[in-house]
């Protein structure tokens, strides 16, 4: 790209800015990490723990009493790089703006994962030192992975017993198959944790237990065991690079010697390609090791400027592609990943800029809307703290306000700039229940705060029982709901009871079959006809819906056909077993009739949806409920206990291992047979048990237990 892609008017240069997001597994210290980043950078000047509820980024009510985080939080902060004497920096003594992403490790709350990786440039992946890959932990990864997102990994907890930065590089590179380099490897572990070795520049780092905040520490030669560790790693981490970035690898295969600053381009470059993850060991409680971590961030995670431009398309022709170019000088374009109903300033949308700059007072047009609408305030967040702005610039995060028309996943444009970005993902809900308001006067508030809270919320969704006229509210886990449920009375002052969970049972079918379907009616005037002829297969898994018109001869006339293709897409909706949504089917168009007169699109909607249920009927419907991967980390002691609850539980044990005095054991479970686990793991341990889970996949529902369901569904 030619030219400055920089504003004179903005603040940081996109050179020196950089997004990043601090994912992991629940409870491997991301929000502690956070707080001592903030700390160090001077953006609070005292540190608050999680759980004290405390921390910075958890500032809703329902963080700080459970100590988990449940949105993803934004912060921005800066950090001084420092070029210190005999340590070399890709940037010395230059300030960075590092807007920052906390989010959630709780399996619930995925999607805030989600859609923050797909705004953000770069990414920290906490490890905890003692429990290694976790499931959740994986999760995080693959979502990185999809979205093409850098990372550098920072294993967490030194300080714990049981702590192992060998044994979680190891799993790294073996379970996540990543290129795994060491640049900033732990001196000493558990209780005896007294610093870093940074490996690039051969140096060992001491912080003082005098300072208990650990501000201050001091930069030393290496000697002894530790000089060989650090050679040795050296040596690793040269051959590495070399073998993934081409500028050192041909110096390398020439023999020539290979400078400081040159390695550091060198892993930056490969980092930033995804061809290379740098790993850091320390302890955020303890303080020690975040401060190199933070300059590991400027040196090897990208700028804006250093990942390609955003490529969007016409939104009238998704062939045509359009690339956004990262500058502050093109066309405005944004893209919305968060919506938040904040009680003082009302609906704000949390948007990243990719292109051109935006002021207070703009006009903004969304293309999937075809409207425009007017900014009233634009907003730095800082957690739940509002900062107004006049101005973002490219490569920016910010809030909006005044903007009502919007859904997560939009793009905000410059007036009549057709462009549309790709939006992030979610998964399908997993688990529903009914919730009814306690009082006429709740009524009114349950639909409006419904209503409010699956905007803010992909993976929250509500919908009315057709047949019982209840309102059921859907999400990602017990858990998920019960915060949803606690909003609702804190929030928006809605008294409401909620039904026992229920499971997103799904439908398929096992074999082929043809269907045949006719709506025929004669009342008297003009009639309703329609007949279609189809095919249903089971279609590959994860595949959905697949339509195939095979009619010749005019046997449907085109001006039917899309109705035909509406009848099918509605009888997916529910399924013959239960009334189930119906899932992975391959349907062929063969044919059918009409007739000159009494011929029309609804008719033959309903003569597709008779066509589909009378194939469902004979290609062997069968139901199919959601599987959980479960993990659970227990003392020895309680292993036999806690394996025999899980086959208890229809559970399939997949793997044991042991890690030092825990054990870990792996089993897909039902859903349906994991309600109230957390309270049973902690009465069989002694309170000394964790687990976790994460949705794995579908299975066929056991014939003894498909009549409970079908009994219980239909009442």
């Amino acid at each position: 790209m030619s030219g400055n892609p920089n504003s004179p008017h903005r603040q940081y240069s996109l050179e020196h800015t950089r997004n990043i997001g601090i994912a992991a597994h629940i409870d491997a210290g991301k929000t502690t990490l956070t707080e001592r980043i903030l700390f160090y950078t001077g953006m609070i000047h005292k540190i608050g723990e999680v759980h004290d509820g405390a921390a910075t980024t958890d500032w809703m009510e329902q963080e700080r009493e459970r100590g988990i985080t449940i949105t993803s939080a934004a912060v921005t902060t800066e950090w001084w790089q420092r070029a210190e004497e005999g340590v070399s920096k890709l940037f010395p003594e230059q300030k960075h703006r590092v807007n920052i992403i906390d989010t959630p490790g709780h399996v619930d709350f995925t999607a805030e994962v989600e859609r923050s990786l797909r705004v953000l440039d770069g990414a920290i992946v906490v490890f905890c030192a003692v429990a290694g890959v976790q499931p959740q932990t994986e999760t995080v990864w693959r979502q990185a992975t999809k979205y093409h997102v850098p990372r550098i990994v920072f294993v967490n907890k030194m300080d714990r017993t049981g702590a192992n930065f060998d044994n979680v590089f190891s799993e790294i590179k073996e379970k996540l198959g990543a290129n795994a380099v060491r640049i900033l490897i732990p001196i000493g572990c558990e209780d005896g944790l007294i610093g870093q070795i940074d490996v690039v520049n051969q140096k060992a780092v001491y912080f003082s237990d005098d300072d208990k905040y650990g501000s201050t520490y001091r930069v030393e030669e290496l000697t002894g065991e530790l000089k060989e560790i650090a050679e040795e790693a050296y040596l690793e981490l040269v051959d590495t690079v070399a073998n993934v970035d081409d500028q050192l690898g041909e110096k390398f295969l020439l023999e020539e010697p290979v400078s400081r600053e040159e390695l550091k381009d060198g892993i930056r470059r490969a980092t930033i390609a995804n061809k290379l993850v740098p790993v850091a060991g320390g302890s955020a409680f303890k303080n020690k090791g975040v401060q190199y971590l933070l300059d590991a961030v400027v040196d090897y995670l990208p700028s804006p400027l250093d990942i390609p431009a955003a490529v969007g398309m016409d939104p009238d022709n998704e062939e045509t592609k359009i690339e956004v170019p990262t500058t502050d000088n093109g066309k405005f374009v944004s893209l919305a990943f968060k919506l938040w109903a904040d009680k003082f300033v009302g609906k704000l949308v949390f948007f990243r800029v990719y292109s051109g700059c935006i002021k207070k007072g703009d006009t903004v047009y969304n293309p999937r809307t075809r409207r425009s609408e007017r900014v009233g305030r634009l907003i730095r967040i800082q957690s739940n703290q509002h900062t107004d702005v006049d101005a973002c610039y490219s490569g920016d995060i910010a809030a909006m306000v005044g903007i009502k028309n919007v859904t997560t996943g939009d793009t905000l444009a410059a007036e009549n700039h057709d462009v549309v970005l790709e939006p992030p993902t979610f998964p399908e809900p997993v688990i529903s229940m009914a919730v009814e308001p306690k009082t006429k006067v709740d009524q009114e508030k349950l639909a409006l705060a419904l209503a409010r809270l699956s905007e803010e919320d992909p993976t929250f969704m509500v919908k009315t029982d057709e047949e019982t006229g209840q309102t059921i509210i859907s999400g990602m886990g017990e858990l998920h709901l019960e915060i949803i449920v606690d909003r609702l009375k804190r929030e928006f002052k809605v008294e409401a009871n909620t039904g026992a969970p229920q499971i997103a049972y799904r439908e398929t079918i096992t074999g082929g079959a043809l269907g045949d379907g006719k709506l025929v009616k004669q009342s008297g005037g003009r009639g309703q006809y329609g007949h279609v002829r189809i095919e249903i297969k089971p279609n590959e898994k994860g595949k959905g819906l697949t339509i195939e018109n095979k009619v010749v001869g005019g046997e449907i006339p085109k001006e039917y056909i899309n109705a035909v293709y509406k009848g099918i897409g509605e009888a997916m909706t529910n399924g013959i077993v239960a009334g189930y949504p119906v899932i992975d089917v391959s349907v062929d168009i063969l044919g059918g009739s009409y007739h000159d007169v009494d011929s029309n699109e609804n008719a033959f909607t309903m003569a597709a949806i008779f066509a589909m249920k009378d194939g469902f009927k004979k290609a062997k419907s069968i139901l199919l409920e959601p599987i959980m991967a479960v993990e659970v980390s227990t003392p020895d002691d309680y292993q036999g206990d806690v394996m025999g609850d899980l086959n208890r539980r229809r559970g399939q044990i997949q793997s044991m291992e042991t890690k030092g005095k825990l054990a870990v054991i792996r089993a897909n479970v039902p859903l349906q047979a994991m309600f109230g686990y957390s309270t049973a793991v902690r009465t069989l341990s002694s309170g000394r048990a964790s687990y976790s889970m994460t949705p794995s996949h579908f299975e066929q529902v056991p014939n003894n237990i498909v009549e409970e369901i079908v009994s219980e569904r239909l009442g």
